[in-house]
């Protein structure tokens, strides 16, 4: 019987490409550099700003300096770009997301939020409406790990007082949650009612036949 639901973040209780997204070409033309200059060297610093090594500012001091084109100025203006885009998409969050958390709320289903989170998102997560309807956050940025850890899947079953088999896993599939989810023992969905809006090179992962998917919100309750 499942008694806890588990989402990813963005692609999945909200999506990047709602409104003004801002991605590493947007940052590449601000600054003036080579998109794929640029993308080579942010990219190299993800992990690290997924894991609360770098803040945004300072990941992109490390790749402005590395391109040689650093100014306080620019640093300011991508981290403030980033931080507008943000809050254009927490501004627009589905009320079919907020239908789905009430109607698990209202059946005592527990929820839990794993997500691979930078620092400007994990400040905007917190200050959301959507995180008073969490029971358990797990934030790569706090946590010093990102997806897919088993260990995060271990401790959210851990944290929500639960076996892994009473957890369902939600998510669009990026960074392999959906696999990590499944070899922790929990039972994986794909949602896939944002996938449409994605364009490359930002999708964060197509479309998996192994898993059983929820094409709109509500889909998910029939996984209960």
């Amino acid at each position: 019987m499942i008694k806890a639901v588990i989402f990813d973040m963005f692609e999945t209780l909200v999506t990047l490409f709602e409104g003004k997204p801002y991605y590493s070409e947007d940052i590449a033309e601000d600054v003036g550099v080579d998109v794929a200059a640029f993308r080579k060297v942010w990219h190299a610093t993800e992990k690290d700003r997924s894991i609360g090594k770098y803040t945004i500012e300072e990941a992109l001091e490390v790749t402005l300096k590395e391109l040689g084109v650093y100014s306080e100025e620019k640093v300011k203006l991508a981290a403030g770009k980033r931080v507008a885009a943000l809050n254009n998409t927490f501004a627009n969050i589905p009320e079919d997301t907020f239908r789905l958390l009430k109607e698990l709320k209202a059946r005592g289903i527990k929820i839990g939020l794993i997500t691979n989170t930078f620092s400007d998102e994990r400040e905007i997560i917190r200050k959301s409406p959507l995180f008073d309807y969490f029971d358990v956050t797990l934030i790569s940025y706090e946590q010093g790990m990102c997806k897919p850890a088993p260990e995060l899947f271990d401790m959210m079953a851990e944290r929500l007082k639960l076996d892994p088999s009473e957890c369902l896993y939600v998510g669009d599939g990026g960074s392999r949650e959906l696999y990590a989810a499944r070899e922790a023992g929990m039972y994986p969905v794909q949602c896939t009612w944002f996938h449409e809006r994605a364009f490359e090179p930002h999708i964060p992962c197509p479309i998996l036949d192994e898993f059983n998917h929820a094409d709109k919100q509500m889909d998910v309750a029939r996984f209960l």
